[in-house]
């Protein structure tokens, strides 16, 4: 582990543990029973859950203890600790108050006599510190509000992370030869088969897809988390994906092995090496790395282009467009399979105009957000403007699946995992 992970892991640590702390004080503010003893039963209540939370947490970097119980304990600690951090902001306007009066009052110049100065000063000021206490109502206010997201993130883990949607999506495209008009295609993305729990619920997202009977199938990357054995379980299931015409892969910038600390060079080389061989061979997959296949139907053409990884910023920029897109002008449409939707408009709209459309993954819609017909919203937009759906630049498009699996936190809140079924027609 390098020593930015290091000093990365410590700072959060540290903000963690203030939020907690911070909590805590309005928590015992909010408390409020008859009983001593009840009280501090609450108060040890609320220690024990967090340091047994931490502990099991730091338990998990040195022992395994299986994969549903490592997931429990990391959505319990993303959802104590996201809990906390909505009551900060209540509980900050709360001491903001307290301070802008304490320095009225410490500050405020009272028009009375030299004598009543001298013999009172001491005992007013320190009764209206004394009064100067936490808001109950804002303190109150900071802990309802920090059970509707723990509510919302419970949910999102019992029903949303596997509760798969077919989305259907007509695909205009004005240079498609008539031999493939109504062709069907199937995109899934962002398995993250390191993260599955439940072998059945996964099946079913499977046999959704399979009961589209797509004519072909793209998968645009993030077959596992960090390592080629995380797939082994649910190779049975992903070698179903069939198609008449084939199905097409890339990879994403988790199956490089980039987010691992491997014991050797030639270990992570053998790792991605192993993972082609799983696309190729396990799954019966064609793994496009930076290639292409040309598809003819009735003496007409179309390209199915494979990059690997290119993403912006600290994402890995392991694919070449060069390579990719070499040999297809020929073909009459070209359809560019591309993990992250950052390189449609950083490479791909500048550099490469007649790529009709390219399909994508990587954003998960950060697996929390808001869909309701044509509107969406999710944080993820702040970074990624094009996240979830269909977008188009003059004759180009980009479509943004947004996954199949989940990552870290093992459940979606209003972004359900998703299916995209395409038409191809002429526009």
């Amino acid at each position: 582990m390098n020593s930015g992970r290091i000093i990365f892991l410590i700072s959060i640590t540290v903000i963690v543990l203030c939020v907690d702390i911070y909590v805590y004080q309005a928590f015992r503010s909010a408390i409020k029973v008859s009983s001593p003893r009840k009280r501090k039963i609450l108060l040890y209540g609320y220690i024990a859950v967090s340091i047994v939370t931490y502990l099991a947490k730091l338990l998990t970097l040195f022992f395994f203890f299986g994969k549903f119980t490592q997931n429990l304990i990391t959505v319990w600690l993303f959802m104590l600790t996201i809990c906390k951090m909505v009551a900060v902001p209540f509980l900050a306007i709360d001491d903001l108050r307290r301070l802008i009066i304490w320095l009225i009052r410490k500050f405020k110049k009272k028009k009375i006599t030299e004598l009543q100065q001298t013999e009172t000063i001491a005992a007013t000021q320190e009764s209206d510190l004394n009064k100067i206490s936490r808001s109950e109502f804002l303190s109150k206010a900071g802990i309802i509000a920090a059970a509707i997201p723990f509510a919302s993130l419970g949910y999102g883990v019992i029903k949303g992370v596997y509760d798969y949607k077919v989305n259907h999506v007509k695909l205009k495209l004005p240079n498609l030869p008539k031999s493939f008009e109504g062709l069907k295609i199937a995109q899934i993305s962002d398995i993250h088969s390191g993260s599955f729990y439940n072998k059945r619920a996964v099946q079913g997202g499977v046999d959704m897809l399979l009961a589209e009977k797509p004519d072909m199938v793209f998968f645009t990357g993030d077959l596992v988390n960090d390592e080629t054995p995380e797939v082994k379980d649910y190779v049975d299931i992903f070698n179903k994906v069939k198609a008449p015409l084939g199905v097409y892969s890339t990879l994403g910038n988790h199956d490089y092995g980039d987010y691992k600390l491997w014991p050797s060079a030639k270990a992570k080389k053998q790792n991605l090496e192993d993972l082609k061989t799983v696309h190729r061979k396990s799954l019966g997959w064609d793994l496009l790395m930076n290639e292409n296949r040309i598809i003819e139907q009735g003496g007409d053409k179309i390209a199915i282009v494979g990059i690997e990884n290119w993403g912006k910023g600290r994402f890995p920029k392991y694919g070449r467009m060069d390579l990719a897109a070499k040999g297809t002008d020929e073909a009459a449409v070209k359809l560019l399979l591309s993990h992250d939707p950052s390189h449609w408009r950083l490479q791909v709209l500048p550099e490469y105009k007649d790529i009709d459309a390219m399909f994508s993954g990587h954003t998960h819609g950060m697996q929390f957000g808001i869909k309701l017909g044509d509107f969406q919203w999710s944080p993820i937009q702040y970074m990624y403007p094009e996240w979830s759906g269909l977008y188009q630049e003059q004759h180009q498009q980009l479509y943004v699946n947004v996954g199949y699996g989940f990552l870290g936190y093992p459940g979606r809140v209003g972004i359900a995992p998703e299916i995209t079924i395409f038409e191809l027609t002429r526009g």
